[in-house]
């Protein structure tokens, strides 16, 4: 009989590609979602956690969890209304999560989160961060702690618990690369800022694949900072990206007070600098990437 995958969150830009390769691997998938909207080999369950509703049979019929579901962080300016709500979209909904499985039998071998490299804060220069570095004390840094503080709800129920510190996700579908490479396409690419500031990426492959062996090995448990071995400056990943494109990059950089202006405190998320290192990965496990050099993950997203 195959195992169930629930997952919350399945229907964007990393539940959808970690839904198909979960499909491929014979596993059924089944969603958490606000709108029981029909999606493709998918059962979909309804939950509003704002009411504290769930389904009683997703849970149930579920052998593993993955925890997607949150605000965008850079979707919109970071008003104290968002900010609020980009914490509490991620918290109370593993609340309500743990309280439903509280006391009762259900099967789930399982849970997987995600939290984000932004818990060592949104810019730490050239320090290199393992998983053993302290927390930041800014906006992103409090978001990923109150992330990682929920996911215990479930491992205190008697769930095998892993939790990945997600780095910048390079996927043709969204996130920050096409946003990247549109000006890039037309001509009027050019790094951010210093473009010294330092980016922590993965292949959202990988990133998949990483989810998935979490679920299917039980020597993977805590925290695991999911990204590749190696970090790119902005400048760098700017002109590799140009490279693969076939265009040049001849403007000079974006200031950073322009952007600024333009995206406020958010503005953070693009000139930060994190230098951060996969040691657990690396040291503890077998897994094995698919692309471990960003001009290969380039190759790939941008030729096909």
């Amino acid at each position: 009989m195959s195992k169930t995958v629930l997952i919350t969150g399945g229907t964007g830009m990393i539940g959808s590609h970690l839904t198909t390769l979960l499909l491929e691997k014979g596993y059924e998938v089944s969603y958490l979602s606000r709108k029981k909207e029909p999606v493709p080999n998918v059962k979909v369950y309804k939950w509003d956690v704002s009411k504290g509703i769930i389904e009683e049979e997703a849970l149930a019929k579920a052998d593993y969890l993955i925890h997607l579901a949150g605000a965008g962080i850079a979707d919109q300016r970071w008003t104290r209304e968002r900010q609020q709500e980009i914490i509490t979209s991620r918290t109370q909904s593993i609340e309500l999560i743990a309280r439903h499985l509280q006391g009762r039998p259900y099967k789930l071998k399982a849970f997987v989160s995600s939290s984000a490299t932004g818990f060592y804060g949104a810019n730490t220069g050239d320090i290199r961060l393992t998983e053993e570095t302290r927390s930041g004390t800014d906006f992103l840094s409090h978001v990923t702690r109150s992330w990682e503080n929920a996911s215990e709800l479930i491992h205190n129920v008697g769930v095998r618990t892993t939790k990945f510190r997600v780095g910048v996700v390079l996927s043709k579908e969204g996130g920050a690369l096409p946003k990247i490479a549109a000006p890039i396409r037309w001509g009027v690419g050019s790094p951010l800022g210093s473009g010294k500031q330092w980016v922590s990426w993965i292949h959202i492959e990988d990133l998949c694949k990483m989810y998935i062996e979490a679920l299917e090995n039980e020597k993977w448990n805590g925290i695991y900072n999911a990204v590749a071995p190696t970090p790119v400056t902005n400048k760098d990943l700017t002109s590799q990206i140009a490279k693969v494109l076939k265009r040049p990059l001849w403007l000079p950089n974006v200031p950073s007070l322009a952007l600024k202006i333009l995206f406020g405190q958010m503005a953070d998320v693009v000139l930060g600098s994190n230098y951060v290192v996969n040691d657990r990965i690396a040291k503890t496990t077998d897994f094995t990437y698919s692309f471990e050099s960003v001009s290969a993950a380039l190759q790939d997203l941008l030729n096909s």
